[in-house]
């Protein structure tokens, strides 16, 4: 079973006041488990960084203005995705976003089934706070690495969070190296045995109307 973890960072909150997608990841999962397969790219949103969002993720307008276009980078990261299921953290936001950079281009919506991890958290947890942060801290997932917020990053502690609302990894359960086929098929050789002998020894048969004739007014001669 495949699916893929996405996340994007943006100019801003809402495509419809013009903000963009600046940088975008996805981790590919095998079983609910990362494969090791990675797609990342930053983007150029062609226009200018408000204050609010470079606090946020400390990507500068320079920085990404050496970077390609939305357009130049959705047909590999359509690609990546495939026709699986894509698992994002406030999917309404994400596909939000995708959707309106596809919008610009004439292009159809994304049409594919999703896990909305957000809304999978607040199922679980009603009433808890249900942020990838609070969710991480709940799991004691490391948090060290996230000084800011980075698609590429988040992607990875989401994967570690799904894994973790689903239930857990169990110790010694890994599914990361198994292809398309699924796991491997372990064939063992049996050794052939002699069937048993159904009928009783001489001496076994002997002992037996040994012991029948201690029984007195057996049921089987009952009349």
């Amino acid at each position: 079973m495949r699916e893929v973890v996405i996340d994007t960072e943006t100019t801003g909150l809402d495509p419809s006041d013009g903000h963009r997608i600046v940088e975008i990841a996805g981790i590919e999962l095998m079983y609910h488990v990362p494969s090791g397969r990675q797609f990342h790219c930053y983007v150029n949103p062609e226009r200018d960084m408000p204050e609010e969002a470079f606090a946020v993720h400390g990507l500068t307008r320079d920085f990404l203005a050496a970077h390609p276009p939305f357009a130049a980078v959705i047909d590999e990261l359509i690609a990546f995705i495939g026709p699986d299921r894509v698992v994002i953290h406030n999917a309404e936001f994400d596909l939000a976003f995708l959707n309106a950079e596809l919008a610009r281009m004439g292009r159809p919506p994304l049409a594919l089934p999703f896990v909305d991890t957000l809304e999978l958290a607040r199922t679980r947890f009603p009433g808890a706070p249900a942020s990838l942060d609070a969710l991480c801290r709940r799991f004691s997932i490391d948090l060290a690495m996230r000084e800011k917020h980075g698609a590429h990053i988040d992607c990875n502690l989401l994967a570690a969070v799904y894994l973790e609302l689903l239930g857990g990894r169990q110790p010694d359960l890994d599914f990361s190296g198994f292809g398309d086929a699924g796991p491997e098929t372990i064939i063992v050789e049996r050794a052939a045995r002699a069937p048993r002998p159904h009928a009783p020894s001489p001496e076994e048969l002997t002992a037996h109307l040994a012991m029948l004739e201690t029984i007195k007014s057996p049921l089987w001669l009952a009349p």
